[in-house]
Parts: C-alpha cells; sequence; structure tokens
C-alpha cells in the first residue's frame, strides 16, 4: 500500500523501513507536519501515517479524502489531534498504537523528577563553567514523599511501580480505576488529598476536552506549597500561564515538561539559529526551577521498534480486510 508519511525524522525512517521489509508497503516520506498546506501531498496515497502535532482538522481530512485517503495511522498513542467525527462521516478509518513501551515515558518521567529536584540541569552547567559550588542545590530525598499519579493507565502503574521503589507514598486519580494499579498496594485519592499531601503531581492522562487545562489556577491553589509537577503526557493538560504565577509566587516549587501546549510551533526541529517568538515558552525556560525536554520521552529504541511495527501492521490489516485492532472511533 502507498503510505504518506508526514512529521517523518531520520531516526524514525531507519526503524519504519527496518519495519517495512516484512510489511512490504511503499513509504514516502515528508519532513514537513500535515496540514492544510501540505495536505495535497497526500495525493493518490490510500494512507497517511501522521505523529502528535499534524493537523487531522476535519477541513485537512476533507482535503485528504479527495485525494484519495482511506487510513489515518497515527504512530503514536494519543488521538486528540484528529476529529474522529468528521473522519467517520468520510468514511476514513482512523489507528493508533495502543502499547508501545510504557517504561520508556515512565522512566523519562522518573529522570525528570530526578534531574528537577536535585538541580543536576544547573550543576552541569556550572561545572562546565569550573563553578563547583553547591549554594542553590538543596533537593530533598523523595523516600517517604507523596506522589499523584494523575492517570493510571500503563504508564502511570510503571511509575508507580518505580516510586514505590523509591520509598514514596502513591496515591492516584483516575475516573476509571485500575484493577493493575490497585494490585500494586495502591489507593486513589480521596476529595482534596492530592492537594494536601503530594510532593509530587506527575500527570499521565490523555488530552480530552475533561481533562483540557486540569493543572489551573484553581488546581494550583489546592496545591501543597512547593509541589514539583512532571508532565510527558500532553501540553493542554496544564494552563501554562497560571502554572508560571504559581511558578512566580513560589507556590509551586518545580516543574519538569517534555510536553508544551503550543509545542507545534516549537518541538521536533532545530531552532538554535532562530528568535523564539512565543513569549510563554520564553517565561517558562527563564526559571531556573523549570526543565523542558522537546517530546523525547518515548524515544527508546524498545519503542520506536514497536511504534513502527504495530503502525505498518495496522496498515497491513486495512488493506487486507482485516479486522482493525487499533481502531479508534468517535465516542
Amino acid at each position: 500500500m502507498e503510505v504518506a508519511i508526514f512529521s517523518s525524522t531520520p531516526y524514525e525512517r531507519r526503524y519504519l523501513d527496518e519495519a517495512n521489509k516484512a510489511a512490504n508497503h511503499k513509504l514516502k516520506y515528508f519532513d514537513l507536519p500535515l496540514d492544510m498546506d501540505t495536505a495535497e501531498l497526500a495525493h493518490g496515497y490510500g494512507a497517511v501515517c501522521v505523529f502528535v502535532n499534524d493537523k487531522g482538522n476535519a477541513q485537512v481530512l476533507e482535503e485528504l479524502h479527495k485525494r484519495g485517503t482511506r487510513l489515518i495511522a497515527l504512530r503514536c498513542t494519543g488521538f486528540n489531534n484528529v476529529d474522529l467525527e468528521a473522519a467517520a462521516k468520510l468514511g476514513i478509518k482512523v489507528v493508533r498504537v495502543v502499547n508501545y513501551s510504557p517504561n520508556s515515558v515512565a522512566e523519562h518521567a522518573v529522570a525528570l523528577l530526578l534531574a528537577i529536584n536535585r538541580k543536576v540541569h544547573r550543576a552541569y552547567n556550572r561545572t562546565r563553567d569550573g563553578n563547583f559550588s553547591l549554594d542553590g542545590l538543596v533537593g530533598f530525598d523523595l523516600c517517604g514523599k507523596t506522589v499523584a499519579v494523575v492517570g493510571t493507565g500503563k504508564i502511570g502503574c510503571v511509575f508507580a511501580k518505580i516510586m514505590q521503589g523509591f520509598g514514596c507514598q502513591v496515591i492516584g486519580f483516575d475516573p476509571y480505576p485500575s484493577k493493575q494499579f490497585e494490585a500494586l498496594g495502591l489507593q486513589y485519592a480521596k476529595s482534596g488529598e492530592i492537594g494536601e499531601k503530594a510532593d509530587i503531581i506527575a500527570l499521565f492522562c490523555p488530552l480530552t476536552p475533561q481533562t483540557h487545562h486540569i493543572i489551573n489556577a484553581q488546581t494550583l491553589k489546592r496545591a501543597k506549597p512547593g509541589a514539583l509537577l512532571i508532565n510527558t503526557s500532553r501540553g493542554g493538560l496544564i494552563d501554562t500561564e497560571a502554572v508560571i504565577e504559581a511558578l512566580k509566587s513560589g507556590l509551586l516549587g518545580g516543574l519538569a515538561i517534555d510536553v508544551y501546549e503550543q509545542e507545534a510551533d516549537l518541538f521536533f526541529r532545530d531552532l538554535s539559529s532562530e528568535i523564539i517568538t512565543d513569549d510563554v515558552f520564553q517565561r517558562l525556560v527563564s526559571f531556573p526551577n523549570v526543565i523542558v525536554t522537546g517530546h523525547q520521552a518515548y524515544l527508546t529504541h524498545e519503542a520506536l521498534t514497536t511504534i513502527c511495527e504495530t503502525t505498518l501492521e495496522s496498515i497491513t490489516a486495512f488493506e487486507k480486510n482485516q479486522p482493525l485492532e487499533n481502531e479508534v472511533k468517535a465516542a
């Protein structure tokens, strides 16, 4: 099957080419993201493969449909960037990667937590300049601290288990309780308990209308002073302006994120020689107690292998009129 792959990168192409040895599809790589300006590039391609910041709104889907696209293959878990209702009306199937490596994202969240708590980023910059002063680098023991895991799916459960290994008290929050989370001997937070007890809040929930800006001015006011906030899920879970105010006031002790609400204009490209005009982002990274990585939590050999293999397997199933195990539909 002919597949147009948008927002492709050199490292992804190696894994896709390897996975395609078994699938034998005709892959066409585009560096550009999918949007209204680039949709014409998919002319004649039955399947379009997209990533987290590609646009799959109704207008783009209509353009793709006109040009022969019948399948959207997301090489990621989240699907908030695709209008599923519009896809259904057009008869376009949508598949995603349900499971790849929950360890990759959970472990990166732990890395961010350790780095922001122990000021690893500041120490690294100091020692490169020959500054070995320890002033301002005091952190705290994770052992005995309370960690709130918001979103207790596979990734949240892996993170919770790691935090147990550090000797933390772990509580969960999720409208859909997980037996796997409870099997770890953990309990879900009661009303107000996260704000009162959590020294660390880690987000692992999908971006939906219900979770959009789940971290906002009101929830931050209820947070324990000095709490650390970790987000490796979707940028839209956080109201960035509200977080900036909480950082300025000292209410929030630190922020470590791998995602950003307006990341589509920044991430996955080299802007080191350009002026970044996103004032909110520039304010955010100006804080010494903020760490930002560019959506790399999933970036492990194991995760990339599974993502590419699963994506191409779904395309093969569609081509052969087989059931689509990873299909996602409008609610």
